[in-house]
């Protein structure tokens, strides 16, 4: 029984890499990131007070505090920018971790409750402990996103089938409605209203040097983890007993994805908000392009993220001025009829 396992594994696993296309990966990262610092710059340099890239550059480069236009770039845009694109990243990464995982392709941290989950913490903080610091802030919106999903996965299991896609989805759907009331009630009862509309609706505005300071940290080292834990998602992705005649050890690997995602998801609510689909459309897009390998998957979506929200944020910018769009909407007017093209399909892979 297990020589029979190994073999369909090795050969399920030849099918995969085949399956995989390595030098669209290389030239995908490579376009990526030059579409990236491309959108940074232009991001910084479009906005209330129009600055030249050049002007930018100098200003990155050498910052000059006597400058009007070189406060502008680095106190303001520079620290939103750069807020952006860490959100983006941790979202996409989160959620093709949480795809190759559940071998669900329509997981995402805003499907399945882990943003509203944060985000309830977050009303919760600000209605108990209004002068909570930052740190704290974001400790607890990790707790959130652990309750969100726990609770997730705990209905979606109650169900005789056991855990569709698309029952983990409604699941997802029901909860986060759920949590999204409860901070709201706790908004209007406390009069904390004003104060939780910016993660309501989702943006990167109040981004400062030291949230980065904080949030840096805690997401580089679970991008890290990410990358070290992208084989073994690629084998758990090709199902459990697959995984386990390669010598995969499941739990551990599920339980450190689980820990890499609500890093990642607690720590991009704690910035943005409950902004979801990112985590949905970049991976699938990845997918698409590399093929199946999570060790191109998971690099890919880290890029592609962080340039959908800092193109959402720059457009929130200019498309309204001087009124901000929430970019959460935004990205929902790809998002939503995304994720019904992919319920359409029933759950399958692009």
């Amino acid at each position: 029984m297990t020589t029979s396992t190994g073999v369909g594994g090795l050969n399920d696993l030849d099918e995969l890499q085949k399956r995989s296309h390595p030098i669209r990966g290389v030239v995908a990262l490579i376009v990526g990131v030059i579409g990236l610092l491309f959108a940074i710059g232009l991001s910084i340099s479009f906005g209330a007070a129009d600055i030249s890239l050049g002007t930018v550059w100098t200003a990155v480069i050498h910052f000059s505090p006597e400058l009007t236009t070189h406060q502008i770039i680095h106190d303001i845009r520079l620290p939103r920018v750069l807020g952006a694109a860490l959100v983006g990243a941790s979202f996409a990464v989160a959620g093709a971790i949480m795809q190759g995982m559940t071998r669900n392709p329509l997981a995402d941290s805003g499907l399945l409750g882990l943003n509203a989950g944060a985000a309830f913490m977050l009303a919760v903080c600000f209605a108990f402990f209004p002068s909570l610091p930052y740190m704290y802030l974001i400790l607890w919106s990790f707790v959130g996103a652990g309750l969100g999903v726990v609770i997730v996965y705990g209905i979606g299991s109650l169900s005789k089938g056991g855990l569709t896609p698309m029952r983990l989805v409604l699941a997802g759907a029901a909860v986060s409605a759920l949590l999204g009331a409860l901070g709201e009630g706790l908004a209007l009862y406390y009069r904390i209203g004003q104060d939780l509309a910016f993660w309501y609706a989702g943006g990167v505005s109040g981004t400062k040097w030291s949230h980065l300071q904080i949030l840096s940290p805690w997401i580089l080292v679970a991008m890290i983890g990410a990358i070290i834990l992208s084989r073994s998602i690629t084998l758990l992705s090709l199902g459990e007993e697959i995984a386990i005649g390669l010598g995969q050890r499941i739990g551990v690997v599920k339980i450190w994805g689980m820990i890499i995602v609500l890093i990642l998801a607690g720590a991009a609510v704690s910035v943005v908000g409950a902004v979801g689909f990112v985590g949905l459309i970049i991976p699938h897009l990845a997918r698409y392009i590399v093929g199946h390998d999570y060790r191109w998957i998971i690099p890919c979506s880290l890029i592609y993220g962080a340039l959908l929200v800092v193109l959402a944020d720059f457009v929130a910018r200019i498309i309204n001025p001087p009124y901000e769009t929430p970019i959460g909407a935004l990205i929902a007017f790809i998002g939503v009829p995304f994720f019904l093209y992919l319920a359409r399909k029933g759950g399958k892979e692009l």
